[in-house]
């Protein structure tokens, strides 16, 4: 990461700092114009930026990754927004000669067998997609919040995703499963209704289940992995398993 990124890095940080999710998510689309992205899945947490951009008729795209094994639920959740908002969402699936490749060669639930096997489903039905759907961007918005997991907690509100080449903005970085569910709640936005069966990180049918009381909150994603293992590469967290790359490059 060259000095003139790391700033401009640290510069958003500084300037976004201490301010709601709506007012980074003005700022960004304000200051990046035509260049901001944000991607849901139709989870309690995508559903509060959905609200907060088609409400606030933000310039800001939005797209989702239909990865072909979606919670019913979730295919609801999604034609529920759109009914609601009015505003389009983009899609991108999976390639279908990757796919048809995998699913040839070892068969609909290869995921099981190994997290090698797991990793390629993952990054031929979300990682590719994903890149594709990037392109050109500068800012991706995204619903992380610090909360979900022990990596997470590393994490920084404003980073530089060097896989993408792009900044990455986390609106609800500070904010509690109880403030998104509230938010939810208080303007009426169309949820999941699996979060009602006690899930509350919802990924492909296959791979997530409900969470027992006291389990962390991703432990009812790819549940049959170790704890260490639970990103599907969508957002890499080993840069911050150690010291932050913005501030090293600054430095």
């Amino acid at each position: 990461m060259d000095s003139t990124l790391a700033a401009q890095v640290a510069d958003l940080r500084r300037n976004l700092a201490g301010h709601s999710a709506l007012e980074i998510i003005r700022a960004v689309a304000g200051h990046f114009p035509g260049r901001v992205s944000f991607s849901t899945s139709f989870g309690l947490e995508d559903q509060a930026l959905s609200h907060l951009i088609f409400a606030n008729e933000l310039p800001v795209r939005v797209f989702t990754l239909d990865t072909g094994r979606n919670f019913q639920e979730t295919y609801s959740t999604w034609n529920k927004t759109l009914l609601r908002y009015e505003q389009p969402i983009e899609v991108f699936a999976p390639q279908a000669a990757s796919l048809e490749t995998l699913v040839t060669a070892k068969g609909p639930n290869s995921f099981y067998e190994s997290i090698a096997n797991r990793k390629e489903c993952c990054h031929i039905r979300k990682v590719e997609p994903l890149a594709r759907a990037l392109a050109g961007q500068q800012i991706w918005l995204t619903g992380i919040r610090a909360e979900q997991s022990a990596n997470r907690q590393h994490m920084h509100p404003v980073e530089w995703d060097a896989g993408h080449g792009l900044i990455k903005v986390h609106p609800l970085f500070e904010w509690t499963w109880d403030d998104t569910l509230s938010f939810t709640q208080q303007h009426g936005v169309p949820v999941n209704p699996l979060h009602q069966q006690g899930f509350v990180s919802i990924g492909c049918a296959p791979c997530t289940r409900a969470i027992r009381p006291g389990e962390d909150f991703r432990a009812g994603r790819w549940w049959w992995e170790n704890a260490d293992a639970k990103e599907c590469g969508l957002h890499d967290t080993t840069e911050h398993q150690g010291l932050d790359p913005v501030v090293e490059a600054i430095n």
